[in-house]
């Protein structure tokens, strides 16, 4: 009896102390910003003393990224270790919600299962349906103090201060502003307009940086003033790029390319490879983030997570600093629509803009709000930019190779020059391979999953996974000399399937002139397809080429919506023209919409009615 006794006292003692071992975690998390505006990372960036002082006793990420430019996405993303168009949380922000695969769950709720108390303050933002609470507190006010005596926690602080909406100064403002500051020491990137306002705006951007660091001082303070700063795993990450014109919900390096900085202490050594105080050229991307907590937390890593640990026990530096490869993804923003992806494989960096008639200065309301996107826009419209800087409103190549080593931010594309036509093909093909074993839904518009996919998205995603598959091969029709897939595409436009004739319009619209062979059996979809995002898609190919159509049947079809998010996908068409052409006469009447997506019925704000104000004003 005495001995069994013993031996239950042995394995309580065990259990105990092993729980007593675990490390403590926290995740302190900025909202939009990218390596270019820290000192840390980039000379002439903001002075951060706090997250250098991290950096000095932890080692720091020159290659973390976010697989997402936005918020939503990204967050679905981090909290999943899944990449979002695998499950169906691409989109910022969802329209409506995703259930998550059975196998597939938030990581508070793995932690919690091993005894952490989990803390989120305060920003969750995430696209699909929470099952449950995930977390022991989520809001303003969540703090890990709350936790049992000697139980580990992992909480997340999340900083408001850099956010995009901090930049959102009225004309006002500026005009003050620029009367108090001296700018002389601000560099704006190449791509944008070397003027005042952008000065002023980097240089307010650095100032919220160094605000947000104080922020980020005091709760390294507290954990020290609480005894439990050896106790705990600091990460410090951004949660996308941004916040300047051409970041924030953008694929570009300034859209993805996040700090990230990793405290260890001394205890928890062994979960480290790398040296306190170093730099490390390792990729990580935010799919990695779980299954890393996961390793450190002492947790089996499931089969649903896409990411890799990057520290845990026996992980090798010399085999970590081979990873070198991330990947991108951008789909909607608000009621902007577009689909891009990337590839990063050490230095080179590969786009695939599958609509690049899609300009990236498209108007967004919230976008717009920003003072420099209006100048931006403006000096285009009267002729003030040189080429670098008209390029963010203009159509795209649909595919981009750069070199990050030399042109880190992105303006040079050399998928032109024959030198790097094997770079071209390896990559091109890693991110088609990558896009197939994802099953990637973005090739499917965002309204059909809506209506089929939410309740049971890997059913969805299964039982479409040959269309998806075939759409992706469509699409990459638009890489090759036309006269070598012509057929291909005039097949694709007679297709069954309306999705394949979808496809095969915006190729033709990529092609542009070269496809005008076509104009009257794409005139004859517009007429009289059975599905309205087939019909816009070829009213887009004839108002790209500058062929009238009719404006009582373009307000016919908006009409004729039977979903929000259609209408809105349709609406992104021509706000797209209007971009690209203002002198494009579209005559839109906003009293043929449903108006149950409209005010009174759904506030000012609301998607549609916001594309709506911009495509009627001034007409």
């Amino acid at each position: 009896m005495r001995t069994v006794v013993l031996a239950v006292l042995s394995i309580i003692t065990f259990a105990c102390s092993d729980d007593q071992s675990k490390p403590n975690i926290l995740w302190i998390v900025t909202e939009d910003n990218s390596v270019h505006y820290m000192n840390l990372y980039t000379e002439g960036g903001a002075e951060m003393p706090a997250i250098s002082s991290l950096a000095s006793e932890g080692v720091v990420f020159d290659n973390a990224f976010s697989n997402a430019p936005v918020c939503s996405v990204a967050r679905s993303t981090l909290i999943t270790g899944v990449y979002a168009p695998r499950i169906g949380t691409q989109y910022h922000r969802k329209m409506s919600k995703v259930k998550l695969p059975n196998d597939v769950k938030p990581l508070p709720v793995y932690l919690k299962e091993v005894g952490y108390y989990t803390t989120n303050n305060a920003k969750e933002d995430y696209n699909f349906i929470k099952e449950g609470e995930i977390w022991d507190e989520s809001s303003v006010k969540a703090t890990y103090k709350n936790r049992k005596e000697d139980q580990p926690f992992f909480h997340v602080q999340n900083f408001h201060n850099t956010h995009e909406g901090k930049l959102h100064f009225d004309q006002k403002h500026l005009d003050n502003a620029l009367k108090n500051n001296n700018l002389d020491s601000i560099k704006p990137f190449p791509y944008h307009p070397d003027t005042p306002t952008f000065r002023y705006t980097q240089s307010l951007l650095h100032s919220h940086h160094k605000d947000v660091d104080k922020e980020i001082a005091k709760i390294i303070d507290d954990l020290e003033k609480e005894g439990l700063l050896d106790d705990t795993i600091i990460f410090y990450y951004g949660d996308h790029g941004g916040v300047l014109p051409r970041s924030k919900g953008y694929i570009y390096e300034s859209g993805l390319n996040v700090p990230l900085v990793v405290r260890i202490p001394e205890k928890f050594k062994k979960l480290s490879p790398f040296n306190e105080g170093s730099r490390t050229s390792t990729f990580v991307e935010f799919v990695d983030l779980v299954p890393t907590v996961l390793s450190i937390a002492g947790i089996s890593i499931p089969n649903s997570v896409d990411g890799k640990p990057f520290l845990g026990k026996s992980l090798k530096k010399q085999k970590l600093e081979k990873q070198n490869i991330t990947f991108g993804y951008a789909d909607r923003f608000d009621e902007k629509y577009d689909l891009v992806r990337s590839v990063r494989k050490g230095k080179f960096k590969y786009i695939r803009n599958y609509q690049p008639f899609n300009v990236d200065g498209l108007y967004n309301f919230y976008r717009y709000k920003m003072v420099a996107y209006k100048e931006w826009y403006t000096l285009f419209q009267d002729g003030k930019l040189n080429e670098v800087q008209s390029q963010f409103f203009k159509p795209r190549a649909p595919e981009a190779i750069y070199n990050i080593d030399v042109d880190p931010h992105e303006t040079n594309n050399l998928v032109n020059d024959k030198n790097y036509n094997e770079t071209l093909i390896d990559l091109r093909t890693k991110l088609n391979n990558h896009l197939l074993s994802i099953n990637d839904l973005s090739f499917l518009p965002e309204p059909y999953l809506l209506k089929n996919g939410l309740e049971d998205i890997v059913s969805y995603s299964e039982k479409n996974k040959d269309l998806i598959k075939r759409l992706i091969e469509i699409s990459d029709l638009s890489l090759y000399d036309y006269n070598k897939v012509s057929s291909q595409i005039k097949d694709a436009l007679v297709d069954e399937n309306p999705w394949v004739r979808y496809w095969g319009l915006i190729v033709s619209s990529t092609f542009g002139n070269k496809a005008m062979e076509n104009k009257d059996e794409i005139n004859f979809i517009f007429e009289n397809d059975s599905e309205n995002l087939v019909r816009i898609r070829a009213a887009e190919f004839m108002m790209l080429n500058n062929i009238e159509i009719s404006e009582l049947k373009i307000n016919s079809l908006l009409s004729g919506s039977t979903q929000e998010a259609e209408l809105n996908l349709m609406l992104n068409t021509l706000a797209n023209i209007k971009t690209i052409n203002p002198n494009y006469k579209l005559n839109l009447n906003k009293e043929v919409l449903p108006e149950n997506w409209l005010p009174p019925m759904r506030n000012e704000n609301a998607l549609v009615n916001r594309r709506m104000n911009y495509l009627t004003e001034n007409e």
